[in-house]
C-alpha cells in the first residue's frame, strides 16, 4: 500500500473490531518532520481498541505475530525484543545488555546522532574512542580500518545506520565486514533507518539493530524494536553494566511465552501490528523501493529550486533531506504558517538547514506538495 491509495482486503487482524476500511483522506496538512511520522487512519483506528489481558492467549497471538513480521524487515532469523520506549530506550539497552564497566568502543559518527549514541555509551562508564566525519559526509570504512588498527582492546563498534541530522545513510555492510573481521560487535542505530531502508541484520553482521514506531514504521511513538545476534547474547552473558527495565534475558524468556516481563503498551502494539499489516502487503522490497524514488523525486524537485542539498547523492539517506537554506529559521516558519511542518538544523547547522522527512506514510504526490510549498515561500 502506499500513503493516499486503497489496500487490497487482507485478513483480520488478532481480535477485536476491524476498520471497515483502508481508506484514507487526502493529506492536508503535512507532517514531514524526520519523526513523529503521519499515522494512516488503519493505524490510529488500531489504538482505539478495548484492552485486553497481557497475560492472556489474544496478547500471545498479537505479539507472535508483530514479531514475526518485525523479523521480516529486519532481515534476521535472531530474536527481536520490543519495549514500551523511545528509539533512546532501545539506544540505553543495547549498551547495558552488552558491555561491562570500562569497555572500549569506537564510535563512528558523522552527524548529532552519531554524537548522541557515543555520549550514551560514555554516561555509562564506557571507554569512548570517537572518530568523527564532517557533518554531510559518509563514515569512511578505511578511516574505521585504521582506527581498529590503532586502538586495541576495542569490544565493539557503535554507527548510525541513518544520520537523520545531516541525511545521511552510512555504508552498514562494509563496517559490518570490518567488525566481523576483528570479532567485534556491531551496534547499529537504524531508528530512522529500518522499515524503509536495507539493513539486512543477518548477512551484514549487524549484532544489536535499534529502530522504533514512531519513524518509518508508521505508528505512534512509544515503542522501540531490537534485534540481538547470538553474538550479543553471548556479550550479554558476561555484561556487568546495571539492567532491569531493560534486560535482554528477561524479554527473551518471556518472549518465549509471547509476553514481556512489564506491562506491554498494548495500543501501540495493536497499531504497528495494523501499519506491519499494510507494509506486508506492500511488500518489504516495494517499501523499499518506493522510500528511494522519493528521495530521488525530492531531490531533483529541491535542486530545480535552486536549491544545495548537505549530502552527496552517494550516500543521501532514503528518509531525510537535508537542504541548505538562507534564514532557515524564517522559512520553517513561513511552512509552517501554512500547514507545512518541516525540522530545522541541529547544533552547527541550526538556522542553515531544512530536514524534510519522508519515512513510512509517503508518496511522491506528497513531496510534490511540499515542494510546491517551499517554492512558493522561497519566491517571497
Amino acid at each position: 500500500m502506499t500513503a493516499q491509495t486503497s489496500a487490497q482486503q487482507s485478513a483480520p487482524l488478532v481480535g477485536g473490531p476491524q476498520p471497515a476500511s483502508h481508506n484514507s483522506p487526502a493529506v492536508v496538512d503535512q507532517l514531514r518532520l524526520p519523526g513523529p511520522t503521519p499515522v494512516p487512519d488503519m493505524v490510529r483506528a488500531a489504538g482505539a481498541r478495548q484492552m485486553i489481558s497481557h497475560r492472556g492467549a489474544e496478547f500471545h497471538d498479537l505479539l507472535r505475530d508483530v514479531t514475526q513480521r518485525l523479523q521480516g524487515f529486519y532481515q534476521t532469523a535472531n530474536t527481536v525484543l520490543v519495549f514500551a520506549a523511545s528509539g533512546t530506550g532501545g539506544l540505553e539497552a543495547a549498551i547495558a545488555n552488552c558491555f561491562s564497566p570500562g569497555d572500549r568502543v569506537l564510535a563512528l559518527s558523522c552527524g548529532h546522532f552519531g554524537d548522541r549514541f557515543a555520549d550514551l555509551a560514555a554516561a555509562y562508564g564506557l571507554d569512548v574512542v570517537r572518530l568523527r566525519f564532517e557533518w554531510g559526509q559518509a563514515v569512511d570504512p578505511n578511516a574505521v580500518r585504521q582506527a581498529l588498527t590503532d586502538h586495541v582492546n576495542v569490544r565493539g563498534v557503535l554507527l548510525t545506520h541513518n544520520e537523520t541530522s545531516t541525511g545521511v545513510q552510512n555504508p552498514v555492510p562494509a563496517i559490518g565486514a570490518l567488525t566481523r573481521e576483528h570479532d567485534l560487535l556491531l551496534l547499529v542505530d537504524s531508528v530512522s533507518g529500518l522499515g524503509a531502508a536495507d539493513l539486512r541484520c543477518d548477512e551484514w553482521g549487524v549484532d544489536v539493530a535499534v529502530t522504533a514506531s514512531q519513524k518509518a514504521w508508521m505508528t505512534p511513538p512509544g515503542l522501540t524494536m531490537l534485534s540481538v545476534s547470538p553474538r550479543a547474547w553471548a556479550a550479554y552473558a558476561e555484561a556487568r553494566l546495571p539492567r532491569y527495565y531493560f534486560d535482554f534475558g528477561a524479554a527473551r524468556k518471556y518472549l518465549d511465552n509471547w509476553e514481556t516481563p512489564a506491562t506491554p503498551a498494548v495500543s501501540l502494539l495493536f497499531q504497528l501490528q495494523a501499519a506491519l499489516q499494510l507494509m506486508d502487503e506492500e511488500g518489504r522490497v516495494a517499501v523499499f523501493a518506493r522510500h528511494t524514488a522519493v528521495r530521488d523525486h525530492l531531490r531533483a524537485g529541491v535542486r530545480a529550486l535552486g536549491l544545495d542539498l548537505l549530502a552527496d547523492d552517494t550516500v543521501a539517506s532514503r528518509t531525510v533531506t537535508a537542504v541548505k537554506v538562507p534564514d532557515a529559521r524564517r522559512v520553517l516558519a513561513e511552512l509552517r504558517a501554512q500547514g507545512v511542518e518541516l525540522a530545522g538544523g541541529l547544533g552547527p547547522l541550526e538556522g542553515h538547514l531544512l530536514r524534510i522527512g519522508h519515512m513510512g506514510w509517503v508518496t511522491q504526490d506528497d513531496t510534490a506538495q511540499v515542494l510546491e510549498q517551499l517554492g512558493a515561500v522561497l519566491a517571497k
